[in-house]
């Protein structure tokens, strides 16, 4: 109830910030960013689109990843509209492919550019069952498995990068408080049922599995960025709830009501970024990783996406499944146990579950 309280009224916690500070407060202290080049996936609108905005104009050089290009072109237009003398670089990114994910990922090192930042914002609500070109769920294909697999390409240029410059490399991975809706105590399980079909897809479920793949996936990345004895830091934030085009196929009078009624408790978009900037960018998270944090202050996730055996279970099975060049791999992911087979070339891969 205080917590409640707390946030409609947006009083502010220990970061100095509350739920309704924007993004412009809550990077201004961040000082000038044109020693910043930050990735940031979803940018072309909503909260990626507002990221983007800010950082930009703090001086921050930016790669922009979308699907579509003349969508992304738009952004950069825009961008250029309000700063003119940003620095944008756009590129293709089906984050639902993972041959697409390594493209993206040639293309980026090929311009020599540093990497001091790379926010994993970009979401989808598959309102239908769904199976990528790689055979996983849509939903989890796009929301984790897709920003798990460009960032763990990316680790090295970020690590390397933060060696030259000096300065902290930092991975924003953007999660929801929706991901603590997964109820259940095997997240790998639920996903290998889904996919075969064994229990009906509901897709509010696997948003939040994928949600909470997002939080894992920060656990884990943490302790092997340690391991590594890299400057680089990893975060996971939930940026309030705020009406966006994530729910765009969704609209309808019972969807427009609810959001009607409950449009005090909505964040504005500047509202909704503030979390992912502060977190991105703020002196005051300098140090801090593997953190969940929402309305610009640490919180805590749900018990399933605090647990580090679920957290390590996620990330080994991840890498098996986005490994190059597997034949035949086979991999038991619980006590019960089921194998992952992935039988496939680079670009022609298909996940049996059984």
């Amino acid at each position: 109830m205080l917590t409640s309280l707390r946030y409609l009224a947006g009083t502010a916690g220990p970061s100095g910030f509350g739920s309704r500070a924007t993004a412009e407060e809550a990077t201004a202290g961040a000082g000038d960013l044109r020693h910043v080049t930050a990735i940031i996936t979803g940018a072309t609108s909503g909260i990626g689109a507002e990221t983007a905005r800010v950082l930009a104009k703090r001086g921050a050089r930016l790669v922009l990843p979308a699907r579509s290009l003349k969508a992304a072109e738009e952004a950069r237009a825009r961008l250029r509209a309000e700063c003119p003398d940003a620095d944008v670089v756009v590129l293709p990114l089906d984050l639902s492919s993972l041959a697409s994910v390594r493209r993206f990922v040639a293309s980026f090192l090929d311009l020599g550019l540093p990497l001091n930042l790379l926010v994993n914002n970009a979401g989808k609500y598959a309102d239908r069952f769904a199976l990528s070109e790689d055979g996983v769920e849509m939903t989890f294909a796009t929301n984790y498995l897709g920003h798990f697999l460009l960032t763990r390409l990316l680790l090295e240029k970020m690590a390397e990068t933060a060696r030259a410059s000096g300065f902290e490399g930092r991975i924003v991975n953007v999660s929801s408080t929706i991901h603590s809706w997964f109820a259940g105590d095997d997240a790998v399980g639920y996903l290998d049922r889904v996919t075969r079909r064994k229990i009906p897809y509901d897709p509010t479920r696997a948003y939040a599995l994928s949600k909470l793949a997002n939080v894992l996936h920060t656990r884990a990345l943490a302790e092997r960025l340690r391991e590594m004895n890299a400057n680089v830091t990893a975060n996971c934030v939930h940026p309030g709830i705020v009406r966006t085009r994530l729910i765009r196929d969704r609209d309808g009078l019972v969807t427009n009501t609810v959001f009607f009624l409950a449009s005090k408790l909505l964040k504005t978009i500047p509202q909704a970024a503030a979390t992912t900037c502060y977190v991105a960018v703020h002196p005051a998270v300098a140090g801090v990783s593997g953190k969940y944090f929402a309305d610009c202050n640490e919180a805590s996730p749900s018990r399933l996406g605090a647990s580090s055996e679920e957290a390590a279970k996620l990330w080994s099975f991840s890498e098996n499944i986005t490994a190059e060049k597997i034949q035949k791999m086979s991999v038991h992911v619980s006590a019960g146990g089921f194998r992952l087979q992935v039988q496939s070339s680079n670009a022609d891969r298909g996940m049996a579950l059984a």
